[in-house]
């Protein structure tokens, strides 16, 4: 059976669950997955960087990839970057080249962890003379978003204690509050501070913006342009992610998402590709968000999806497409929950009944769907496929070659 008439037989099972197969498209194709472009280098772990035959070497050569995957996916729209990594002399001119690509450029990623002077620290370094270089250097970032039009500055922090007793908790939180406040003031109206969060490394006895509930804190005591950011990677086996995305929704208070997947810990694997039901309930609390009225809408429609993954064996691009798929799948299942039916089972206290209106949608084969929706967009039903008989790996392995010494140029965020 071929997806036409695959799509068929999805499309009455819909309508016979009472669902608007229009409005589902509709939600679809208004959705915006933001790529890095750290993610199409040659990136690796701690341990080993393996390089991929016609990675991308230059800023121009990342921006090349990520328009490839928009064009294959039709909604990556933007790129990334992470400064001083993807620095260059003529903002103008690279906004220029990425719009003349069809994508813009993205969120501003600062690098406070590589430089050999924040070895202790760098917005919550108790070094005033560092701490003020960090800053400086967040604010060259901010010049850089008003230069190509970027709205988020997207902030993770390494710093953090390996031992006891090795720095003063207290007085490092009250430095990095100082920190931020400066950096905010310093923020354009128009633009967001993303606060991301992470529970360990590579500090492992504390880390000054550990959790959600910290960035949380100090976003509220900012103001309205701060908002947290939440990496799917950043949190321990077991932690109940969707709960943290329902609770900063409903604070207005979420901001964007780094998404990627995690066994153990930070582990930047393929979203989706380790837990995809962990990813549906995520996006179920997102459609929550969209359905409903007040300050969860307000939120809900103000937030940035993003791509923060490390793709060390994977090729750099295959693997981009793939996890703008997955975003794309889990967030079509989200759409097929009849959410009506799911709140008189919760209000009733139907416990399995409420279950199964979740395990129903994310059991449908949403495939029929998504062929025919990227046919409507003028794109090829099969990314991947569409990916494997395009000429643009050959092209580009011929062009960049393999290049051995080429650093990883990828955040440990």
């Amino acid at each position: 059976m071929n997806y036409k008439e695959s799509y068929k037989i999805f499309s009455e099972d819909l309508h016979a669950r009472g669902l608007n197969l229009e409005l589902v498209k509709n939600r679809l194709k208004k959705q915006k997955i933001e790529t890095p472009s750290w993610g199409y280098a040659n990136s690796g772990t701690r341990f080993a960087t393996f390089p991929y035959p016609g990675a991308a070497r230059t800023l121009e050569e990342k921006i090349e990839d990520a328009a490839m995957v928009h064009k294959l996916t039709g909604i990556a729209p933007s790129v990334a970057l992470h400064i001083p990594w993807d620095k260059t002399s003529d903002w103008e001119k690279t906004k220029t080249y990425a719009e003349n690509l069809g994508v813009s450029i993205g969120a501003i990623n600062p690098n406070l962890f590589q430089n050999e002077t924040y070895k202790f620290g760098s917005l919550a370094n108790s070094n005033e003379g560092i701490r003020k270089q960090a800053i400086e250097h967040v604010k060259e970032c901010i010049e850089i978003m008003k230069k190509t039009g970027s709205k988020d500055l997207s902030l993770w922090l390494a710093d953090g204690s390996n031992y006891a007793g090795q720095v003063n908790m207290q007085q490092r939180k009250l430095l990095l509050e100082e920190s931020l406040n400066e950096i905010y003031n310093f923020l354009p109206e128009d633009k967001r501070l993303l606060i991301e969060y992470k529970f360990f490394e590579p500090a492992f006895y504390h880390t000054d913006l550990p959790d959600w509930g910290t960035a949380y804190a100090f976003s509220k005591k900012l103001g309205e342009k701060a908002k947290v950011l939440v990496d799917t990677g950043h949190h321990a086996p077991g932690t109940n992610i969707e709960q943290i995305v329902a609770f900063l929704l409903t604070e207005n208070s979420l901001g964007g998402f780094h998404f990627n997947a995690r066994k153990y810990a930070d582990d930047d694997l393929i979203v989706g590709s380790v837990n995809p039901f962990e990813l549906f309930l995520i996006f179920i609390e997102l459609v929550i968000a969209e359905n409903s009225t007040g300050i969860s809408k307000t939120c809900a429609d103000n937030i940035s999806y993003m791509i923060d993954q490390s793709h060390n064996i994977e090729p750099k691009i295959e693997a981009m497409v793939q996890s703008i798929i997955n975003c794309q799948t889990a967030f079509a299942k989200a759409l097929l929950v009849d959410y009506k039916s799911l709140q008189e089972k919760q209000n009733t206290g139907d416990v399995l009944g409420a279950h199964r209106e979740l395990t129903l949608a994310f059991e449908t084969d949403v495939k029929p769907l998504l062929y025919t929706l990227r046919e409507e967009m003028n794109l090829n039903p099969d990314p991947i496929k569409a990916l494997h008989e395009n000429d643009y790996q050959n092209k580009i392995t011929a062009e960049r070659g393999s290049d051995t010494n080429q650093s990883s140029g990828y955040p440990t965020a």
